[in-house]
């Protein structure tokens, strides 16, 4: 199965500060036939509709912070139906927010909300984790509980395979594990150790693993990633697209040179 790609703009952000129009012309000329979007940078929805219309790109899903959707559900995620996205993504939390506080059975209630006023107005909830879900409560880790206690009509995943992998997981193996819950996999690439404190993840404490001082995401192909197998992975957790993310630029390129890079990559491998 070839996916269709997006990228997610949170990686070209400098470009669509300057100018969205052009930047979203330039990803559709490098090969990718939708955007996940991470602000609107000074547009209206409507504006932000007809460009992706204009240029032939699917405004398949934005990351939209979760403090501003519990501010104005339908105010906010209503934007997001205007563009015409399917998805809208519980991005980030910030530390207040996290396994770690005490406000994390709060954040669960707030994110089952959000996903039954997103449904409501024809989008579905989706999660992007990182690499801070990955420690445990009560011996199970926060992720897994987050998707245990709201359920799959309100909540589904889209898991960053680089903080799984981050987290001590196997990308492939834990995509699978949520078969039938991963419309949407991110495809990110890194380089560098995993994690100095693996040993926090089997239990023996809670806390969630720390980057070391080496690490640095790549363009997809391009770092440690298997990705011929977490591709394999998606198709057969029923996956419909799969987003290109990088934090940073690297490896001495551009944000837009990474963005062809992990482009050409895909092609390559026949996605």
């Amino acid at each position: 199965m070839s996916f269709p790609v997006a990228i997610q703009m949170y990686s070209l952000r400098d470009d669509a500060k300057k100018n969205l129009y052009a930047t979203l012309k330039k990803v559709k000329a490098l090969g990718y036939d939708g955007v996940e979007f991470a602000g609107l940078y000074g547009h209206t929805a409507e504006e932000v509709r007809d460009m992706c219309a204009d240029i032939g790109l699917v405004p398949i899903s934005a990351h939209v912070p979760y403090v501003d959707m519990v501010a104005d559900p339908e105010g906010v995620i209503g934007q997001y139906a205007t563009i015409g996205c399917k998805y809208v993504v519980v991005p980030y939390l910030i530390p207040e927010h996290r396994p770690d506080s005490d406000n994390f059975p709060e954040v669960i209630k707030n994110i089952a909300m959000l996903g039954g006023v997103a449904n409501k107005l024809g989008l579905t909830l989706l999660y992007h984790n990182h690499d801070f879900e990955f420690m445990k409560l009560n011996g199970k880790y926060a992720l897994d509980v987050l998707y245990e206690e709201v359920p799959a009509d309100l909540l589904q995943t889209e898991l960053d395979m680089c903080w799984v992998n981050v987290g001590g997981e196997n990308p492939s193996e834990y995509l699978l594990k949520y078969s039938g819950r991963s419309p949407v996999v991110h495809l990110k690439d890194f380089n560098g150790e995993k994690s100095d404190d693996m040993y926090e993840l089997i239990g023996i404490e809670k806390k969630a693993p720390t980057r070391p001082a080496n690490f640095e995401f790549r363009p997809v192909g391009s770092g440690k990633q298997d990705f011929p197998s977490i591709l394999k992975a998606a198709e057969k957790a029923g996956a419909e697209w799969v987003v290109v993310e990088q934090d940073q630029p690297s490896m001495g390129l551009t944000p837009i040179e990474c963005a062809t890079k992990s482009r050409d990559y895909l092609r390559s491998i026949g996605n």
